[in-house]
């Protein structure tokens, strides 16, 4: 099967499902259809089955004119970073908010994750898919790692140390069982509160001293949570969740424009 039929066939089954099938028994609905249809289009150019099989998506991140021109021309500023795991089937979990805040605030300032070696990392391969541009007059690098929750920690680590960026310039989105739906927190520093891609990150980085921005999930009522946080938003939360995703992208805003500080006051 060539690469557009099969790309093609991905986009029928992802917005109608099957006649078994239906696209609201897969989890895709509502907001969370447009993280899915993102994903196939960061994997253009290598076979979407493959991409999807293999579970991940090879790094590429560019700004408006060409990989790399953000750190080569006028230095980066700050690293925001958003948390989940790669791959079609975790698109739309509860513990990939984090991707699905940083596509939302991509989205908004007309920045675009990819898939190619970055220039600006000399050749090496990033681990991360990356977008490069300017939010609120600074220019910004948004990350997504792609080595999974647990070693989120990897990725960071090689952004902060290629773009030399002090902790308080990093901003890490993620989800938070112990806040509810709706509900976002910032914070300028802290442990992890159990949650192993923070927990990653602190390890890699040898220090706490960095802000983060927590999304609520809510916690499962029947304790399972792994299962839980490995499950897609029910219909009616993606509805909350709207809202959720303009405030985050308003709260990084503000982050960029005054610091972690204005930040909280205002949206804590």
């Amino acid at each position: 099967m060539g690469e557009k039929k099969r790309k093609a066939r991905w986009l029928q089954f992802l917005r109608f499902g099957t006649q078994d099938r239906p696209a609201q028994q897969i989890g895709v609905s509502g907001g969370c259809l447009s993280t899915v249809l993102l994903f196939l289009h960061q994997v253009r150019g290598q076979s979407a089955g493959s991409a999807f099989r293999a579970g991940q998506v090879e790094p590429r991140g560019y700004s408006s004119s060409s990989p790399g021109s953000a750190a080569q021309d006028e230095p980066v500023k700050k690293l925001i970073v958003g948390l989940g795991n790669p791959g079609h089937q975790y698109a739309c979990n509860r513990h990939n908010v984090g991707f699905q805040c940083l596509d939302r605030l991509a989205q908004a300032h007309g920045l675009s994750f990819g898939r190619a070696a970055l220039n600006s990392l000399k050749g090496r391969r990033a681990k991360a898919s990356l977008a490069l541009g300017k939010i609120a007059d600074i220019e910004v690098v948004l990350a997504k790692p792609l080595t999974y929750m647990n070693l989120s920690g990897q990725a960071v680590k090689q952004l902060v140390n290629f773009y030399r960026l002090p902790l308080e310039d990093i901003l890490v989105i993620y989800d938070d069982l112990d806040l509810p739906l709706g509900t976002i927190r910032l914070r300028p520093g802290g442990g992890s509160g159990g949650h192993k891609g923070m927990r990653s990150i602190i390890e890699a980085l040898g220090s706490q001293a960095f802000p983060r921005l927590r999304v609520g999930i809510g916690r499962p009522p029947d304790n399972d949570v792994v299962s839980y946080v490995l499950s897609d938003f029910a219909a009616e939360e993606q509805i909350t969740l709207e809202s959720v995703y303009e405030r985050v992208v308003a709260a990084v805003e503000l982050f960029l424009r005054e610091g972690i500080e204005a930040a909280m006051n205002a949206y804590n």
